[in-house]
C-alpha cells in the first residue's frame, strides 16, 4: 500500500528558499561585526595661557655674574742698602777722525787674480777614426821595421818553435805608443815578449785624427816568426 502525502505538507518546496534565507541572515550579521567599532571621546580642559606664562615669568628670577676681582700687584723689594761707588779711573782718550778730514787716503787698485782652468782632455780611445794613424812611411816601412829589429829567441830557435803574436796597443795622441798588450798568444812565452818588445822600441807614429782634432785610436799589428 503506498503512502501518499499531500503538496502542502511537504517541505522540500521550500527547502531552496529557506537556505538563501539563511545565507542573507549570516551575511548581515558579519557585514555588522566588522563594521562595529567603539569610540573614544577625549575630552580637554582648556588652559588660560597667559595666566600660566605670567606664573612662569614670575617664577624666573635675574642673576647676574660676579667678575672675579683683579689681582693684587707684585710687590717689588726696594734694596736695602744703595753703595756710590766714585769711578776714579784715568780713560785713555781716543781720537776718532772724521771723513771730513783733510789727509788723502790711497786706495790701491784691484789686482786681477789669474785662474789656471785645466782642461781635462777626453781619454776615450777610438777603434775608427776619420784619419787612422800611420807608422812613419807607411805600412811597407812597418814590415821592413819589424823584419830588422825582431831577434828570434835562441830557446825557439833549438826547438824549432815557429808561430804568430797579435799584438794591440794605442797611439796617443803625440804619436807616442802605449798599453802594448798580446791579443793572441804563439803558446810560447819567448816569441809573446819579443813581439811585446819591438812594438815598444818603435818610433813615433802619425797620430790618428777625428773631425780634424788628433785623437788616441786603438791599434792591432800581427808579428810573425819564421825559420828560415
Amino acid at each position: 500500500m503506498d503512502i501518499k502525502k499531500s503538496k502542502k505538507a511537504s517541505l522540500e518546496d521550500k527547502k531552496f528558499t529557506y537556505l538563501l534565507m539563511g545565507l542573507c541572515f549570516v551575511l548581515s550579521v558579519c557585514y555588522v561585526a566588522f563594521e562595529w567599532t567603539e569610540k573614544e571621546v577625549a575630552v580637554y580642559d582648556v588652559i588660560n595661557d597667559e595666566t600660566f606664562f605670567e606664573e612662569e615669568v614670575d617664577e624666573i628670577e635675574n642673576t647676574t655674574q660676579e667678575t672675579p676681582p683683579p689681582p693684587p700687584p707684585p710687590e717689588v723689594k726696594a734694596p736695602e742698602e744703595i753703595i756710590i761707588v766714585e769711578n776714579d779711573e784715568k780713560v785713555e782718550e781716543i781720537n776718532i777722525q772724521s771723513e771730513d778730514s783733510q789727509e788723502d787716503v790711497e786706495i790701491a787698485p784691484p789686482v786681477e787674480e789669474k785662474v789656471e782652468v785645466e782642461v781635462e782632455e777626453d781619454q776615450t780611445v777610438f777603434v775608427i777614426v776619420e784619419t787612422m794613424p800611420e807608422f812613419p812611411g807607411g805600412q811597407a816601412e812597418l814590415m821592413k821595421y819589424l823584419s830588422n829589429n825582431v831577434k828570434y829567441p835562441v830557446i825557439a830557435q833549438e826547438n824549432g818553435i815557429q808561430g804568430r803574436v797579435v799584438c794591440q796597443f794605442v797611439v796617443e795622441r803625440d804619436g807616442s805608443i802605449a798599453n802594448v798588450e798580446v791579443v793572441r798568444s804563439s803558446n810560447e812565452a819567448s816569441l809573446d815578449r819579443e813581439a811585446v818588445r819591438v812594438i815598444k822600441s818603435m818610433p813615433k807614429w802619425k797620430p790618428g785624427k777625428q773631425r780634424g782634432k788628433a785623437v788616441r785610436v786603438k791599434y792591432t799589428v800581427p808579428v810573425n816568426f819564421k825559420l828560415q
